[in-house]
């Protein structure tokens, strides 16, 4: 079976590019997508899935998952998902991509993220973000959903899985911080499982080791 999504006035790449980011999003071990089965410039066919009630063990692996999703990475922020070379949307709004690398995630940020959008008041904001005062020189780019709210998290008999997403390279936390703005069923259950997850598998791609061990052995208990 499958889910017809249909909009004949589609501005240009508006299926092409959520298909991409679907594609970019499915990695092994990450949480599941949509399905992308076909797409037009007015259409876009994924797998149909089946709504369930979002139970804590859903929860648990969703935060798991999504950890694994984060961390398979991104060339640089802002960077569009692979097979696209162009900008995206979230929503209905359009949404720059980064065409080549920037200094840092706040640059990024600042100049792609709140000035296409800029409201009074948030010019100084922007300055904070290119000086650097956000940054953190260890953290790699994330692969984002980067529309992470809870209408895009899908509850499903066999777990969570994606859809409708504004995908690029960007920092986790982007993800994180909108599951919490419009509230996610059993979020602490989300974030904790994320957080047991996480640092393991940072620690096991830049040490090795028995690190490795550790973070094969959490994902086994699950």
């Amino acid at each position: 079976m499958t889910f017809v999504k249909t909009r004949p006035d589609a501005p240009s790449g508006f299926f092409e590019v959520e298909a991409a980011g679907l594609r970019w999003l499915a990695v092994p071990g990450g949480v599941p997508v949509a399905e992308p089965l076909d797409v037009s410039p007015t259409q876009l066919t994924t797998a149909r899935l089946e709504y369930a009630p979002a139970t804590a063990a859903a929860a648990e692996e969703f935060g798991r998952r999504l950890a694994v999703t984060h961390d398979a990475g991104a060339r640089y922020f802002g960077v569009p998902p692979d097979g696209w070379d162009g900008d995206g949307y979230i929503g209905t709004l359009p949404l720059p991509h980064a065409q080549e690398p920037t200094d840092s995630w706040g640059a990024f940020y600042a100049s792609l993220r709140i000035r296409p959008y800029l409201l009074p008041g948030l010019e100084r904001l922007c300055e904070r973000l290119e000086a650097g005062m956000y940054d953190d020189p260890s953290e790699r780019p994330a692969r984002i959903h980067g529309d992470l709210w809870s209408g895009n998290v899908l509850w499903t008999p066999q777990g969570v899985h994606l859809i409708d997403p504004a995908a690029h390279g960007g920092h986790r936390e982007t993800d994180l911080a909108m599951l919490a703005l419009f509230g996610l069923p059993h979020l602490e259950r989300v974030l904790r499982a994320y957080n047991e997850v996480h640092p393991l598998l940072v620690h096991a791609e830049l040490f090795g080791g028995g690190y490795v061990s550790q973070a094969l052995n959490v994902a086994r208990r699950y």
